[in-house]
């Protein structure tokens, strides 16, 4: 066949195709963009199942837990360093996407909170996506990016255990675009971890071979800090010592509307309380005031 054969049987055959195109585009028209109500703080970024099968939405949070900056005792450090931060992001000056390591229970979800609480009154949104979700987070992104209001990614308890790829979504999400980050969001994250992914001793064996004869394990221990420093802003927590402790369970059983003339006697408690559990925090020293409340004659628990 000629050159001059086949150039309209090319021809036909694109036309074909955009027919063919055109029907697929009526029959499964593109979903619009979900808008989001200017109305509703919070949204968790969740599956569920619709007629077209098992999809992403953004819920809305109808009452979210929120918490002041001045309920929490003994982050005072902390509570500058994130709030700062934030105040940049909500009028529109450079700032940081925040990593929130140490100690369970030392108040990091809470200062995360907090500052919803604080300045939601000012356009700043919250949005949780948990450790499953993470690979979404480009298509969570791009429907913020889109909305008004300044967002703030919540990512919870984040790490990422040994073959998880879930990290280098997120190591996208952080600077890693070509399409480069959206000026109305922020991923404040918290963990445990210093380092979000698990490490194994081995790792530090040997720079150039590995225990299982991998080459240039190095560069695995580079990949793996490499995701905790995509965070701008790195903020620690710590154990509380004993009197930090008392300090905050002072202060949740006056929120739990318990005397002061009672102090004395439930501080007796308090320390065998946090000897049970093996640990002095803030969440420990919620947890007995919210108990001792319950228990104590004439307290009126909120």
């Amino acid at each position: 066949m000629s050159a001059n054969q086949s150039m309209p049987l090319q021809h036909e055959l694109l036309k074909q195709l955009t027919r063919i195109a055109d029907a697929l585009e009526r029959a499964y028209p593109k979903e619009p963009d979900q808008q989001l109500d200017p109305d509703v703080i919070a949204f968790q970024w969740q599956y569920r199942l619709t007629q077209g099968g098992r999809k992403a939405v953004l819920l809305p949070v109808p009452n979210p837990g929120l918490i002041s900056f001045d309920q929490l005792k003994s982050v005072d450090r902390q509570k500058k360093l994130i709030r700062q931060n934030t105040i940049q992001f909500l009028e529109g000056k450079p700032a940081n996407n925040v990593l929130l390591t140490g100690s369970r229970g030392t108040g990091k979800s809470s200062l995360v909170k907090a500052c919803l609480h604080e300045f939601h009154c000012q356009g700043l949104r919250l949005v949780e996506v948990d450790k499953e979700s993470i690979g979404d987070l480009p298509e969570v992104i791009d429907i913020l990016s889109g909305q008004q209001g300044r967002f703030i990614l919540f990512c919870d308890d984040l790490s990422f255990e040994e073959g998880d790829i879930g990290y280098k979504r997120l190591k996208t999400a952080l600077d890693g675009s070509i399409a480069g980050q959206a000026t109305n969001i922020l991923i404040y994250a918290t963990s445990n971890r210093r380092h979000l992914i698990a490490e194994r001793m081995s790792d530090n064996l040997n720079m150039t071979r590995g225990a299982d004869n991998r080459l240039h394990p190095g560069e695995e221990i580079e990949e793996k800090i490499s995701l905790s420093e995509r965070f701008g802003l790195w903020i620690s927590f710590y154990g509380f010592s004993p009197d930090e402790y008392l300090e905050a369970v002072r202060h949740w059983l006056k929120e739990y509307g318990v005397p002061d003339e009672a102090y004395e006697e439930a501080v007796i408690h308090a320390n065998r309380w946090a000897t049970q559990r093996g640990s002095r925090s803030g969440r420990i020293a919620a947890q007995f005031a919210r108990d001792y409340a319950g228990q104590f004659s004439g307290a009126l628990p909120l």
